[in-house]
């Protein structure tokens, strides 16, 4: 059984919230809905039982859990950082903090337009614009070695409610990181980017299997249902070997 796994199933065994039952009963509609969901959550339950800051933190865990995409001694750019959860994971898995002696240190940047609250193991970049060239030069001051093994995205444009813009918005952002990469990822690094389902989604795959071997797609189970949200996996930046779909 993975950490993840580990982690969800110790956090179904967990006492139910005393107060919920009656907090439920001030709600009405739509709003009582969200709440009696956002309650039952296991993985809400368990990112308070863990001390992540929010519920995604489960979703890298899941990911990386599959797929490796963190190991100890990599340093990592995690964009759309706020609150913090991604970059928890993040610390963690690459040994930012050496907290085992005989694996290699990695390195964790954050970057964000919001505020992230300090972390141990982690430097962030509050308020700051990932798109403006004068981040990319902070950037690439802080990092190491000027350039990252992996680039974390769980970025999300503010919504508008229109299901279509919003889809153009974040396939857009991806597309802007995607062109960054060029300056701050590694040969044969990786990307994970969050993308909201559309007709522009194959847009954003085809320029990822232009620099990258090894496109996928992944819908991580601690993502809810009814989301729209997904994930591209991209490995092996710029190899020049023949791409491959999945």
């Amino acid at each position: 059984m993975s950490r993840y796994q580990r982690l969800v199933s110790a956090s179904l065994q967990c006492q139910r919230f005393h107060t919920a039952a009656g907090y439920l009963k001030s709600k009405t509609g739509a709003e009582h809905r969200w709440l009696e969901r956002h309650l039952k959550d296991p993985f809400v339950r368990a990112t308070k039982q863990h001390n992540y800051r929010c519920r995604s933190a489960f979703k890298l865990l899941e990911m990386d859990d599959k797929h490796k995409i963190l190991c100890p001694g990599l340093s990592v750019i995690d964009c759309g950082a706020a609150p913090g959860a991604w970059s928890q994971v993040a610390v963690q898995r690459v040994n930012a903090l050496g907290s085992d002696p005989n694996a290699p240190v990695g390195f964790v940047l954050g970057v964000d337009l919001l505020h992230i609250s300090a972390l141990e193991g982690a430097v962030f970049l509050s308020n700051a614009d990932i798109t403006d060239p004068v981040t990319l030069k902070k950037i690439q001051e802080l990092l190491p070695t000027e350039r990252a093994d992996v680039i974390l995205s769980d970025m999300a444009p503010n919504a508008t409610g229109i299901r279509e813009l919003d889809h153009q918005k974040l396939i857009n952002l991806c597309l802007t990181l995607l062109d960054l990469s060029q300056s701050i990822l590694r040969p044969r690094g990786t990307i994970l980017c969050k993308f909201w389902d559309g007709r522009e989604a194959h847009l954003l795959q085809n320029r990822l299997m232009e620099r990258f071997q090894d496109v996928r797609t992944i819908k991580p189970q601690s993502s809810r249902k009814e989301s729209a949200e997904i994930y591209y996996l991209a490995k092996l930046y710029n190899d020049g070997v023949k791409h491959q779909k999945h």
